[in-house]
């Protein structure tokens, strides 16, 4: 099993969220399901650029911070994934398995 750092695991949550987004037709995907999956994205952006500044820190309160703000990105992520399921746009699964690779990565980050 090849062994991600915490930013690489985050882009291949990005990719992850990018392949099922890419099978959506969102002409049946309501103003509250845009609204969400527009939200996942940036926070999953915020998330990848505190990881990727968690790595670089030179000292431990620097990383700490870092993570702490990582974390917080990262559990709003997962709330959007859950309200983007709730239109339809992730099923089950999906969820569960993005659910757990944020776990992952929050656990990583300590």
């Amino acid at each position: 099993m090849v062994s991600y750092s915490p930013s690489g695991l985050i882009k291949q949550i990005e990719t992850q969220v990018n392949m099922i987004l890419r099978k959506i037709d969102w002409a049946q995907v309501n103003e509250k399901g845009r609204k969400s999956v527009e939200e996942l994205r940036q926070f999953l952006i915020d998330s990848k650029v505190y990881t990727h500044d968690y790595e670089l820190s030179e000292t431990r309160d620097e990383q700490l911070a870092n993570a702490r703000l990582a974390s917080k990105w990262l559990e709003q992520a997962r709330a959007r994934i859950l309200k983007a399921s709730e239109h339809d746009i992730f099923g089950p699964v999906d969820v569960a398995h993005l659910a757990a690779q944020i776990d992952q990565v929050k656990a990583d980050l300590k």
